[in-house]
């Protein structure tokens, strides 16, 4: 079940007061403990309402209403999707919200599913989904340099490294040549509930990386520009990091440990922008 957790507005968001420290990161560290936990899908905190506008449509004709609205009390600073298996487990992750936030009203809101609609006519597209992957994870293999790749990938991106096991520690231990005991059987780092995972394979087992690559999309030109910068170290930059027809900065380089990537920001946009503006030509 997919819930949203609504963080409603206050004074003091309305005025665009942003959080202390203090509470910024008590955010940051419940935020943390929910995406470890593979709850958390995505939030984000929303700007005053001052910023914003309302669009009201009578008789099919839109009026733009500009901002602010009140009471405070009825907007919405804030959200974030959570994916639990119940209210009540939602409910308790909410109940786990940061105490330095002060006296804020939590609100929580189930999404409908398909299966709340009395439309059979569209429930063989339903059970399509419903076979659907849950999770699509992009896993290497390493020649004994798992755990190093791994620390450096979680050290660039800031993602969670949520496991680190190696073969000593597995049940199968005693079968386990004594040079593979220290060695990663497996690896995970979560990038906002998507991972990349990773192990450690004998000579004959290990393969590289061929004829695919990892794809990361920053929300910020210099984000992304700093990440393919320490991605390429050491490594083979088949495309700088540059603005392209396609997207307002990409690159494309192979890392010290053999791993494709594909680094972007506005990664489709330019594209749109140049065919609509073609289209607009007469």
């Amino acid at each position: 079940m997919k819930f949203m957790l609504m963080r409603k507005a206050d004074e003091d968001t309305e005025r665009g007061t942003l959080p202390a420290g203090e509470v910024f990161n008590a955010m940051l560290a419940y935020n943390e403990r929910m995406i470890q936990a593979g709850v958390l899908l995505f939030g984000e905190g929303i700007r005053p309402t001052s910023e914003g506008c309302r669009i009201v449509f009578r008789n099919g004709e839109a009026s733009v209403i500009p901002g602010p609205f009140t009471p405070a009390s009825d907007q919405l600073a804030g959200y974030s999707v959570l994916e639990v298996d119940s209210l009540e487990d939602a409910i308790e992750w909410a109940k786990q919200w940061p105490r330095e936030d002060g006296n804020p009203t939590l609100e929580l809101r189930r999404y409908y599913e398909l299966t709340d609609f009395d439309l059979p006519e569209l429930q063989s597209d339903f059970q399509r989904q419903l076979h659907l992957p849950v999770e699509m994870n992009i896993h290497f293999s390493f020649p004994g340099t798992c755990r190093e790749a791994m620390t450096f990938y979680q050290q660039v991106t800031g993602g969670v490294l949520e496991a680190m096991v190696t073969y000593g520690e597995t049940p199968a231990a005693s079968e386990v040549p004594s040079e593979m005991a220290d060695r990663i059987v497996h690896a995970s780092l979560n990038l906002r509930g998507r991972r990349l995972m990773g192990a450690d394979m004998t000579c004959d087992d290990q393969q590289p990386m061929q004829g695919s690559s990892v794809h990361l999309e920053f929300e910020s030109l210099e984000r992304a520009a700093e990440v393919f910068e320490q991605l390429q170290q050491d490594g083979q930059v088949f495309m700088p990091f540059a603005e392209t027809f396609w997207a307002k900065g990409f690159g494309m380089a192979t890392d010290r440990f053999g791993t494709h990537w594909m680094i972007g920001y506005g990664t489709g946009q330019t594209v749109q922008q140049a065919t609509s503006e073609g289209a607009s030509t007469p």
